[in-house]
């Protein structure tokens, strides 16, 4: 019996998640299988805009306002995207979830890693990622990436290295804590080296995941 695989991707700011949500997207495709990309804050009509709101508003965003923010965004983006891809067997690959909010608004902000990580779990009714890839780099180079790309910095890339700090350890306590879950890569390692370290780790739970024929 075939079912949905659940799989999520954190790091900090220039981390290098977006190219390997492209690479594995890639592959998996090439066997045939069943992907749903998406992102967080966003992935829906409503999340788009929340996303609007909350990485480019001008202005003082409270960090429990910001929170639930987010966990809005969430809430429609796993009813109405998430879940009813998973029913119908698809990989479905986030880029951000639950853990990105203990890192930014836990640790970052300030409001607790524990506070949070109870608020959003009851947001989303104890809803957790299969599998969860963590591209962990030093914020000081993730975030000249950024500024090499030239896109524009948001609300949260424009905030000091003190907060990107934070964040990273905000992600490091919790890849420290849920070992089975969530998989750490090396993020100056170069995005080939990242894809084939985040396959291998793949390969075994995509037997139990769905395949278009």
């Amino acid at each position: 019996m075939t079912k949905g695989l659940f799989i999520t991707f954190e790091g900090g700011e220039g981390a290098g998640k977006s190219t390997l949500v492209t690479k594995l997207e890639k592959a998996l495709k090439e066997q045939n299988r069943t992907v749903v990309v998406t992102r967080e804050p966003g992935g829906t009509l409503l999340g788009e805009e929340l996303r609007n709101i909350v990485l480019h508003r001008k202005g003082l965003i409270a960090p429990n306002a910001e929170l639930f923010i987010f966990l809005a965004s969430r809430i429609q983006h796993l009813e109405e995207k998430i879940k009813p891809a998973l029913k119908q067997g698809a990989i479905v690959l986030c880029d951000r979830f639950t853990d990105s909010s203990i890192a930014y608004q836990g640790e970052a902000r300030g409001l607790g890693m524990d506070y949070v990580a109870t608020v959003a779990n009851l947001a989303v009714g104890g809803f957790t990622p299969d599998i969860t890839f963590y591209v962990d780099i030093d914020p000081k180079l993730g975030l000249l990436r950024m500024q090499k790309r030239g896109n524009g910095a948001d609300r949260l890339e424009r905030e000091s290295p003190q907060f990107h700090t934070k964040v990273r350890e905000g992600f490091q306590k919790l890849a420290k804590a849920h070992p089975s879950r969530i998989h750490t890569l090396d993020g100056t390692l170069s995005p080939d080296a990242i894809f084939d370290t985040a396959f291998q780790i793949l390969e075994p739970h995509l037997k139990h995941a769905s395949r278009r024929f």
